[in-house]
């Protein structure tokens, strides 16, 4: 009876050892089309084209720029501030693009556990001080401002994919 179980359990052993949850590789790959597919949707507004992501404007300092270099938490800190923000915007148009970004998080902490280095999730900032003055003073200008330096930031860390970024 015991030859029987060990037998069974010994069968099933190599099963057990040759799956992953989710080949690195895959999950880096995806990583990197979801990326691909926001710039896609940001190119897509039209009105996006008209200002610079380096363009600086009053008002609008608590949105992130652009980085020489950047780790998994940083992606996933600099991510969290643009969600936050698109969701204070009123325009239908980047709805998607925020829910996006949540899926976007979601892979780089799949690749951070990976790499055995997983971080807190970050929820933004606690406070955008004055956004809401500015996005009634500008909406326009501050949708734009952002879905640009989100752009820029966005090809920065597909960039930074391609070189498999520390934790």
């Amino acid at each position: 009876m015991r030859c029987g179980l060990l037998c069974q359990f010994l069968w099933l052993w190599p099963y057990l050892f040759c799956t992953e949850a989710a080949p690195i590789q895959k999950v880096q790959d995806d990583t990197k089309t979801l990326i691909k597919t926001i710039v896609t949707r940001i190119n897509d507004i039209s009105h996006t084209r008209s200002v610079s992501s380096k363009q600086r404007v009053t008002g609008l300092d608590f949105i992130p720029g652009l980085y020489p270099v950047l780790s998994l938490s940083k992606m996933d800190q600099t991510l969290a501030i643009y969600q936050q923000i698109l969701t204070s915007l009123p325009s239908g148009n980047v709805l998607q693009i925020s829910n996006d970004l949540e899926n976007l998080r979601d892979l780089l902490h799949l690749l951070a556990s990976s790499n055995s280095c997983p971080f807190p999730r970050t929820r933004g900032l606690k406070t955008l001080e004055g956004l809401g003055d500015v996005l009634e003073a500008s909406l326009y200008s501050t949708e734009v401002v952002v879905l640009s330096r989100l752009q820029g930031s966005l090809q920065d860390m597909l960039q930074q994919l391609d070189f498999s970024p520390g934790c």
